[in-house]
């Protein structure tokens, strides 16, 4: 079986790829620039972009599974992933593996929550069998939110979210690539270990960081406000605070045991990922 993964340049797909290599499974990697793709024995290495039907195909060609770990964010991203989708199917891939979203849903509260479903029918409307991996919002992010002034400010309320590391997103992605037909057309929810609300991440945050860390909350009007002097586009302004508002109705909250059913390893906790960093 002819294995391509996409995003090897990235933490996830790059973490799934060295664990391939470890392994002593060859694999190909599709990435736009050759220059960064990480040197690692029995790789090949092809040049595609998502949005580029002509090379992504040719790329594909004589691959049986896919991984294809979502595009960086962009406002034309569910287009890009269309397109891909369907020069794999062309190309001939048999089953896509595919990092979409735990929320994802026609009308999720995060904002890119509605693409990566909107990716998922893009998969299932083909004839390619489909493993969706849906995961959280990643752990390795929580310290990214904390301010200069040691404050995470968004209109959470005291939601929580089972957010999950990257690590064990990129394990659960390496297993189902190593024994694909045991995953055939599943949809699993990658969490962590419990949903912890964002007073209770600033208080984990500032415990192994030794600093002050809070969280404050704010109105919605506030979150844009705070975050008009990036000059964001819409797009990205409602999806950077959706991110918040979709811990606070709760739709992030519940905890799976998906992680520990695929890998036989329990998830990471925050503070885990944090002394690891």
């Amino acid at each position: 079986m002819t294995i391509a993964i996409t995003g090897a340049i990235g933490n996830i797909g790059g973490a799934v790829a060295r664990a391939l290599a470890a392994a002593g499974t060859p694999f190909r990697m599709l990435v736009r620039d050759p220059a960064r793709a990480p040197e690692l024995p029995g790789t090949e290495v092809a040049v595609a972009s998502f949005a580029d039907v002509d090379a992504s195909r040719a790329a594909l060609e004589g691959v049986d599974l896919l991984l294809m770990v979502s595009g960086a964010e962009a406002e034309d991203r569910l287009a890009q992933h269309r397109a891909f989708v369907g020069a794999a199917a062309t190309a001939g891939v048999r089953h896509v593996v595919y990092t979409s979203f735990v929320g994802a849903a026609p009308d999720a509260t995060f904002t890119l929550g509605r693409d990566h479903w909107a990716t998922e029918e893009a998969i299932r409307a083909t004839s390619m069998a489909h493993t969706f991996l849906r995961d959280s919002f990643y752990l390795d992010f929580v310290e990214d939110l904390v301010g200069e002034d040691g404050v995470i400010r968004g209109p959470a309320a005291d939601g929580a979210m089972a957010a999950v590391a990257r690590a064990d997103v990129a394990r659960v992605a390496t297993e189902v690539l190593l024994h694909p037909s045991a995953h055939l057309d599943r949809t699993y929810e990658l969490t962590g270990p419990a949903a912890i609300t964002l007073a209770q991440a600033a208080a984990i945050v500032a415990e192994v960081r030794g600093r002050e860390v809070s969280y404050r909350p704010e109105t919605l009007e506030e979150a844009y406000a705070s975050r008009a002097r990036w000059e964001p586009a819409p797009w990205q302004a409602d999806a950077w605070v959706s991110t918040y508002t979709a811990i606070a109705e709760g739709a992030l909250a519940r905890v799976s045991g998906d992680v520990e059913r695929v890998t036989g390893r329990r998830p990471m906790t925050l503070r885990e990922v944090l002394a690891a960093g």
